[in-house]
């Protein structure tokens, strides 16, 4: 079958012909149909963090499942799926505490690029190689653990629906699971590419008062037509202090979603005494924060979202029927497909701010 490799840093990925093994024990063969382009895949391509290499990358994967393993009890052949990129076992104490996006199996399937407990299912020859975040999407087909796999409706289009598998759902769910917005109270989103716009659908969900933060207008439009209440171009006023006038004082929340730590300093600024900010996006794991100590004498809170604290089993199959009902409208987020052998192209329109979303068809 055909996959995306990346064999080293900084360098274009390589459509290989891999072989890919039969799934194992609790492992299911997913025959991919469209995939999301995610900078958090970007960030392991340009060794931002670290990685076995060579590896397939990809994460927001939506298919059909094709054969399962032994001990397969939740999928089989027919069922149509997202791929999530956090793992969950089900076994440790934040699974059993119903927090599984922060299951210790997670971590160790991110640094080491295997399907959990170690795995490896795709060669070159003799050369193994390794599944970003466990999945490896951008490829014909897959073999992931059942619990990295979500089953959805079957009349839901996978090209839209891959989007849940990461950003879009990250976005939802920090605002309605991490920061557990309430109608009636503000909420200041700092980026508006996949993830903060997807930040102001669960914000306006939830009814809350949004104002949306961009450099570009394009976007800031978007997040208006979103429902944002209130955009403001950082690149013509200063977020904070605009954020202070048009609430009479800060937001009593505020989310990052770039991975830029001087925007996370801005957005910590501009939450209320007693506010909570939630940092959602991925910074180079080498970026540093300084904050000032006095702000939490203001009562101030910092957190960190994994894709908005979501119960994928739960939450994910929710979102489809909110998106079929019309009242998640994340089509809107697409701003164009590519085919695979394209692959370089739609990073390249990734990183030059070309594209909201976008999503590769297989």
């Amino acid at each position: 079958m055909k996959a995306a490799v990346l064999y080293e840093v900084n360098t274009p990925l390589k459509i290989e012909e891999l072989t890919l093994d039969e799934p194992q024990a609790n492992e299911v063969l997913v025959k991919i149909q469209a995939v999301g382009l995610c900078h958090s895949d970007l960030h392991f391509m340009k060794g931002e963090m670290p990685q076995p290499l060579p590896f397939v990358p990809g994460h927001e994967g939506a298919g059909v499942v094709e054969k399962v393993g032994p001990g397969v009890t939740t999928l089989k052949p027919g069922d149509h799926v997202i791929t999530m990129v956090t793992f969950n076992c089900g076994k440790c104490h934040y699974c059993y505490k119903g927090q599984p996006a922060w299951c210790v199996e997670n971590l160790p399937i991110q640094m080491m690029a295997t399907l959990p407990y170690g795995g490896i299912r795709l060669h070159k020859g003799d050369q193994a190689i390794h599944h970003l975040f466990g999945l490896a999407c951008y490829a014909e087909k897959v073999v992931v653990h059942e619990r990295s796999a979500v089953k959805i409706r079957d009349d839901a289009p996978l090209e839209v629906a891959c989007l849940l598998g990461c950003g879009t759902s990250t976005g939802i769910s920090t605002v309605l699971n991490t920061a557990g917005v309430k109608a009636g109270e503000s909420i200041a989103i700092f980026g508006c590419g996949g993830v903060g716009l997807s930040a102001v659908m669960g914000a306006k969900l939830a009814g809350a008062k949004i104002i949306a933060v961009d450099v570009l207008d394009s976007k800031l439009k978007m997040a208006k037509e979103l429902g944002a209440d209130h955009v403001i171009n950082a690149t013509k006023d200063d977020p904070q202090a605009k954020i202070m006038e048009i609430l009479g004082g800060g937001a009593n929340y505020a989310i990052e979603c770039i991975g830029n730590v001087d925007v996370m300093l801005k957005a910590f600024g501009s939450i209320r005494a007693r506010g909570l900010f939630v940092v959602t996006g991925m910074a180079p794991i080498t970026a540093m924060l300084n904050i000032a100590p006095f702000e939490f004498f203001l009562g101030k809170s910092i957190t960190g979202s994994v894709q908005g604290d979501i119960i994928p089993q739960i939450d994910i199959p929710r979102y489809v029927d909110l998106y079929m009902e019309g009242k998640l409208p994340i089509d809107k987020l697409i701003t164009k497909s590519y085919s695979l052998d394209q692959i370089n192209k739609a990073f390249e329109d990734l990183q030059n701010g070309k594209l909201i979303r976008g999503v590769i068809k297989i």
